[in-house]
């Protein structure tokens, strides 16, 4: 049997990992392609990093250090990522969406509310203050949110089950689309003016 399978498959061609194809056929899962199996070693399953903190120094006062499978290749088809959070006092994440994963949520420390909002009907806000130790989870594709409600630096863990967990922030999805959305269609349906809208579009 060849060594090559004794190497996860996550970082060949599946199924075929053994055979030599040409680049242009290699099979591609979120935009990355399988790595030959001659080319894999130790460093395409490692990260060094989490360790140290985000800069907060920004308008929402919030870091994220990303362990994806741009970061760690040896992630590939593996179903898996994490990150650390870093958040200032006052620091958060706007309300966002990961449209390829779930979200489990970790505090090491500090005091984080973590929320979400279910689908229609009812649009149910369900949210937590988390104290060290303490854990949430953000189901697959629902709005979600993050906030420091301490008064010093918060610091969490996200693991979620993507190799590519991809980020739709609402706002800036909407308000800040390129070409811009219609801001006829977007002042009626939010109930706003054109002004308002237009000047939430050029925030972003």
């Amino acid at each position: 049997m060849s060594s090559a399978l004794s190497l996860p498959l996550a970082l060949f061609h599946c199924k075929i990992s053994v055979l030599r194809i040409p680049q242009a056929l290699v099979t591609r899962v979120n935009g990355l392609p399988c790595k030959d199996p001659a080319t894999v070693q130790a460093e395409d399953f490692f990260f060094s990093g989490l360790h140290v903190p985000g800069n907060t120094t920004n308008p929402f006062g919030a870091a994220l250090t990303p362990v994806t499978v741009t970061q760690v290749p040896g992630l590939n088809t593996l179903g898996l990522s994490i990150a650390r959070l870093d958040f200032a006092p006052g620091g958060f994440i706007p309300p966002h969406t990961h449209p390829r994963a779930t979200e489990i949520v970790a505090v090491l420390e500090g005091s984080l509310e973590v929320g979400f909002v279910t689908t229609n009907p009812g649009y149910k806000h369900f949210n937590k203050v988390l104290e060290k130790g303490d854990v949430f989870v953000v189901p697959l594709g629902l709005v979600h949110y993050q906030r420091n409600v301490g008064t010093g630096n918060t610091v969490a863990i996200a693991a979620l089950n993507g190799q590519n967990a991809g980020i739709i922030a609402v706002a800036s999805a909407v308000f800040g689309a390129d070409p811009a959305i219609n801001s006829d269609y977007l002042a009626k349906s939010f109930l706003l003016d054109k002004k308002t809208v237009e000047e939430l579009q050029a925030k972003f």
